[in-house]
């Protein structure tokens, strides 16, 4: 019998975690699976386990290679023995949440796209928590799209919270390579090369972070080895992108900014023996485009500066300052005539011999305006409105403030009551919106030191817009409700 889905496992000295990784393999509500095990040259105890799973149930199949090859290689064998109308991969120190393999099979099924991918959780100490890497890519399921519609999908660089059609990866010949970080060029190659994709809301994938055994890979990313062929596979994928899809380059060279170079900090601030660090720094900041060095957060953008300078002792008081900082760094206002906004970070305007510039400081871009409905109150004549409004990492008072009622068309201003530093009330009566409808937003505008800014209120501590619906009319005039 032909399976309809095959998944490749890679071994390599697990031993604390691949019953657990098996079991949730063996317990699919997808049961027409085979699992094909590649035990890659383990020294411990992991293949025995790995046995004694093959001898118990028949979907189980397992590859022996005498010599530790990598993750890759060995995922390669696998796919080459590989059966199924579907293929999925799963890392030995994983675990996989038992209905995955059917919800994105099925969707494949439905839609005919050439892969589907989920959201992602952390398992730390046994604790399930969202992964930082994925957590913003998965907001929105969508089904039959793309990467460059989607662009949020340069976040999704792993393999195993996916299920491709095989005649899809063996049609584009893709292939894992050697060394480490192996996955994030196939797939990113993957998706660009889809001709649709599919992306599910549901966490598809438990993605361990060892605390027992041998560290994985990505624990050791601090390694200079290891940094070094991070910076290979980002090329790879830059060299990639740049032939296949160029739109794609800004927001992956965003998300390297974000995350990967975070380790490289890391491993300035752990070192006594800077050289080779910053000589490794130097190729990664030659790799990137300016336009991405230049848009970075402030925050980054310093840190970024100083380690351009080699500037190790004051980048490593810069990382403290962010660790520290828990309610988030602050933006402050400078200028009499005209003001600029500056994070208020170490070295701003001050110790001369650093002559940083201002503009590595500049932070304008990153403000935001917050504003939050607390409560909607009928009174028998009018509604009473009280929420916040503040400009996020700024501490100072919000200066004037305009609200309305929109629905799309129409504008209904609103008299506003400031209270605190905060604080604003608004009332009207439903009357207003006659002939409007049949929702309507509620909208604000502020302006502090000719910072103008505009936006939508949010409902309580939700991220969604805050509406009023209009059902209707009754005698006792317009029944709005929240």
């Amino acid at each position: 019998m032909i399976p309809l889905l095959s998944v490749v496992v890679p071994i390599y000295n697990v031993e604390p975690y691949i019953t657990e990784c098996l079991k949730s393999l063996a317990a699919q509500t997808l049961d027409d699976i085979e699992v094909i095990l590649v035990n890659d040259g383990s020294g411990d105890g992991s293949r025995r386990v790995a046995a004694d799973f093959v001898a118990r149930d028949g979907r189980f199949v397992l590859i022996d290679q005498r010599d530790n090859l990598g993750p890759g290689p060995a995922r390669n064998v696998g796919i080459r023995q590989a059966r199924g109308t579907y293929l999925a991969f799963a890392d030995s120190d994983d675990v996989v949440p038992p209905e995955a393999y059917e919800r994105l099979v099925g969707t494949l099924a439905e839609t005919g796209s050439d892969l589907a991918c989920g959201a992602v959780g952390r398992l730390v100490d046994g604790v399930l928590e969202e992964s930082i890497l994925h957590e913003k890519a998965f907001r929105r399921p969508e089904l039959c799209t793309h990467i460059t519609d989607k662009q949020v999908l340069v976040r999704d660089r792993t393999v195993w919270n996916k299920v491709y059609r095989r005649d899809f990866w063996e049609r584009n010949a893709l292939a894992f390579p050697a060394g480490i970080y192996e996955d994030v060029p196939v797939a990113m190659q993957a998706h660009v090369l889809a001709g649709s994709v599919d992306m599910v809301g549901d966490v598809v994938y438990h993605w361990r972070k060892r605390d027992a055994g041998e560290t994985s890979i990505t624990q050791r990313r601090a390694e200079l080895p290891n940094l070094w062929d991070r910076l290979a596979a980002i090329r790879a994928v830059r060299s990639f992108l740049d032939e296949r899809a160029p739109e794609l380059l800004d927001g992956f060279d965003a998300l390297v900014l974000e995350k990967d170079i975070v380790f490289l900090f890391q491993a300035l601030e752990g070192s006594d023996e800077a050289g080779a660090l910053l000589e490794l720094a130097d190729a990664w900041l030659a790799t990137l485009s300016p336009k991405a060095l230049a848009t970075a957060p402030s925050l980054r953008r310093l840190e970024l500066h100083l380690l351009r300078r080699g500037l190790v002792a004051e980048l490593r008081k810069v990382r403290e300052f962010r660790r520290t900082c828990e309610d988030g760094t602050r933006i402050v206002p400078r200028g009499l005539r005209v003001t600029n906004w500056y994070g208020d970070y170490p070295f701003f305007r001050k110790r001369r011999r650093l002559r940083i510039p201002d503009e590595v400081f500049d932070a304008r871009d990153e403000l935001k305006l917050v504003a939050r409905v607390e409560e909607c109150a009928w009174t028998g004549s009018e509604y009473r409105l009280r929420g916040q409004v503040a400009i996020h990492r700024v501490e100072r008072k919000v200066g004037k403030v305009n609200l309305w009622l929109s629905d799309g068309r129409r504008r209904v201003p609103l008299e506003v009551r400031r209270a605190g530093r905060h604080g604003v009330s608004a009332a009207f009566d439903p009357k207003r919106l006659e002939g409007g409808g049949p929702t309507w937003r509620l909208m604000v505008r502020t302006e502090t030191r000719g910072l103008v800014l505009k936006g939508w209120f949010r409902d309580g501590d939700a991220n969604s817009a805050w509406r009023f619906s209009v059902p209707g009319w009754s005698r006792s005039g317009m029944d709005i409700t929240q």
